[in-house]
């Protein structure tokens, strides 16, 4: 069983008060989890983009990024590097939050991150039930995927909007 702290809008705890994972549908308006997710780019430009297992929600789907909830007590940055390391096998010597906002739907707050890395690109490690393939592509690559194709729209605004000019106006999505 995964437990998390339960935070208010303002993204603060809430002492006393605890979250089950998969009791998502009985948390009340105003409570959230905090989720972090990490894009991972390389020092030659590439993105990493991981395919998520058969067996979760969205099946099939490429994220770019790695990520997930909180544990109960840990820190943002804590779950970023966990969640990378899980995920990746990248041990991130410096994570760049990138922002912050709320999903009221979901009851989650998420804090992006950047990871910026020089590892093997061949030394990706895959987790058993989270992904079943990966791939290092470049912004423009990843910008002219489909909506039935990459899961996170977030990411590919933000590689198309902050990171990369280089991403064509004109990609449809």
């Amino acid at each position: 069983m995964e437990i998390w702290d339960a935070y208010d809008r303002d993204q603060k705890i809430i002492d006393g008060m605890t979250l089950v994972r998969g009791e998502e549908a009985s948390i009340p308006e105003g409570v959230y989890h905090l989720v972090c997710n990490v894009l991972v780019k390389h020092t030659d430009g590439t993105y990493l983009i991981m395919q998520r297992d058969l067996r979760k929600a969205y099946p099939g789907m490429w994220e770019a990024s790695a990520g997930g909830s909180a544990l109960k007590g840990e820190t943002a940055p804590e779950c970023a590097a966990r969640e990378l390391r899980e995920e990746t096998g990248i041990t991130a010597s410096g994570l760049k939050e990138i922002r912050r906002f709320a999903r009221d739907l979901t009851h989650s707050f998420y804090v992006e991150y950047l990871c910026v890395t020089d590892c093997d690109k061949d030394s990706i490690r895959l987790q058993e039930g989270e992904t079943i393939a990966y791939r290092w592509l470049s912004a423009e690559e990843i910008c002219r995927m489909s909506e039935d194709e990459l899961l996170s729209e977030r990411m590919r605004q933000y590689i198309r909007n902050t990171l990369e000019k280089n991403c064509k106006e004109d990609t449809e999505i």
